[in-house]
């Protein structure tokens, strides 16, 4: 099986939570990154009060990641996604929407500490490392 990350997952291992080093050297070879998410990731990393050590773990952490970008076809599904989710009166944000687009087009697990933002997503799998 092979892995979307979320944000939250990997601000929580290069924060140094054990739980998530286990599961990615576990995993070592399976583990995908959205660019969007590597985007919230280097927002963090490069804050004028971060220390290069901040900067430096991310990049290490991505080196053992596959970086996955937005093409048409995510675009496509993550419309068709979105409005199906509105029309049942589910929105949840474009990001997350995109994010599970992307998991869903490549068969992907999404790991997620923020479960209730994907919940409704139909036919995605999810996974909580930090529970």
């Amino acid at each position: 099986m092979s892995f979307l990350l979320d944000t939250d997952i990997c601000s929580a291992h290069l924060k140094g939570d054990q739980r998530i080093f286990t599961r990615l050297v576990q995993h070592s070879g399976g583990l995908f990154i959205s660019v969007l998410s590597l985007a919230e990731l280097y927002s963090w990393a490069l804050r004028r009060d971060a220390t290069g050590r901040r900067l430096e773990a991310l990049e290490q952490m991505i080196s053992d990641l596959k970086v996955l970008h937005v093409d048409a076809e995510i675009a496509r599904n993550g419309g068709e996604l979105r409005a199906g989710l509105l029309d049942r009166g589910r929105p949840i944000a474009t990001v997350d929407v995109v994010i599970a687009a992307t998991a869903l087009t490549h068969d992907l697990t999404v790991v997620t500490h923020n479960v209730k933002h994907f919940a409704d997503v139909p036919g995605l799998r999810i996974q909580d490392w930090l529970n």
